[in-house]
């Protein structure tokens, strides 16, 4: 076990110490430890691709025309795997709320009342307050803290990992909850519709009303020396697709043409990912973005990505219809909990 002292911040945790006490040490010394800086290749200042911010299309997924944007989401999960929402119907205040609490249990509630809710070492569930989350490549470690928990369905939901402060928290994050589920809707029947599919089938072949909504809130402090380090390394979500909240703090890049970029950012957009899940059930069609996240010196860079993803036990692999003589499948069928095993643990699908 390993104990970071840093005005007066006590982080204990069995497996590492938490980010945001290192960035408070790291503050006064213009240093960080070693571990979190990333090999040559992965450095953002490196590798961005600089004075280009990535315009990813944003689509209006109210737009009376409905052929227009099922035919742009389609479109874009072939070509670029990520697009932003405009007009989603979730009321900025609602969008507010969930990120001022998430900022408040971070910075408002005492470290000894975060330490309660965190992961268990011995369980196989990701959901809790921690810091690493995968296998890190030669021992290299991400700068985040982060929070995971289930918002949906009710009966998946462990209140055991939900803050207790601030005292709003499970409302703000329960009106999200419901508010989202419209937006997730409208998504799917997008991508079914876009595949030449009925608009239910995808998602029933997802998992339909038991596909689980993962809350994650990644908290990345300031750093002294944001041009050596990563906030989340280069990767793909595990997913069907994700639907982020971001703060106003630049970080999320995405890998296009052989070149890292910036994604700009659009208030009160929401930002879609598609994930590893779809990119199966469309047989390779739809492709899952690969993006890392990068941090900053002076500001706290904050997200709120929902995982929406099938059951552990649920089976996935390409939907029977899209699969034929000319098109064979590209990849196996096989349980969810299985794929999510061998994507943490780095081993081959």
């Amino acid at each position: 076990m390993k104990t970071v002292q840093g005005k007066g911040v006590t982080a204990l945790t069995m497996e590492v110490a938490r980010v945001q006490a290192i960035a408070s040490i790291s503050k006064c010394m213009d240093t960080i430890p070693s571990e979190y800086i990333r090999s040559e290749n992965e450095q953002p200042t490196a590798t961005t691709l600089h004075g280009v911010v990535l315009q990813v299309p944003v689509i209006d997924i109210r737009d009376a025309d409905e052929e227009k944007v099922v035919k742009m989401i389609a479109e874009v999960s072939k070509e670029w795997g990520i697009f932003q929402v405009i007009n989603h119907g979730i009321p900025n205040e609602v969008i507010a709320n969930l990120q001022k609490v998430g900022k408040e249990f971070f910075e408002e509630v005492p470290q000894e009342e975060k330490e309660l809710i965190a992961k268990n070492p011995e369980s196989q569930s990701i959901e809790g307050y921690g810091t690493s989350l995968q296998k890190e490549v030669e021992g290299k470690k991400g700068w985040v803290d982060h929070l995971f928990h289930k918002i949906w369905p009710p009966s998946e939901i462990n209140y055991r990992y939900w803050p207790k402060n601030p005292p709003s928290y499970r409302e703000a994050n329960e009106e999200y909850a419901k508010r989202l589920r419209d937006v997730v809707d409208r998504i799917f029947k997008s991508l079914s519709l876009g595949l030449g599919l009925e608009a239910h089938e995808m998602m029933e072949a997802a998992g339909g009303e038991n596909i689980v909504h993962l809350l994650k809130i990644n908290y990345y402090p300031p750093c002294p020396r944001p041009d050596l380090v990563l906030g989340v390394v280069a990767h793909t979500d595990m997913s069907h697709i994700t639907i982020l909240v971001p703060n106003e703090v630049q970080g999320l890049q995405v890998f296009k043409d052989d070149n890292w970029y910036d994604v700009k950012y659009i208030p009160n957009a929401l930002i879609v990912h598609i994930g590893d899940q779809v990119e199966i059930l469309s047989n390779g069609k739809y492709k899952s973005v690969y993006h890392r996240t990068t941090v900053n010196k002076d500001k706290t860079r904050m997200s709120w990505p929902v995982f929406l993803e099938p059951p552990l036990e649920h089976e996935i692999g390409p939907i029977p219809k899209l699969i034929n003589e000319a098109n064979p499948p590209k990849f196996k069928t096989k349980k969810y909990k299985d794929y999510v095993y061998c994507k943490l643990n780095k081993l081959p699908q």
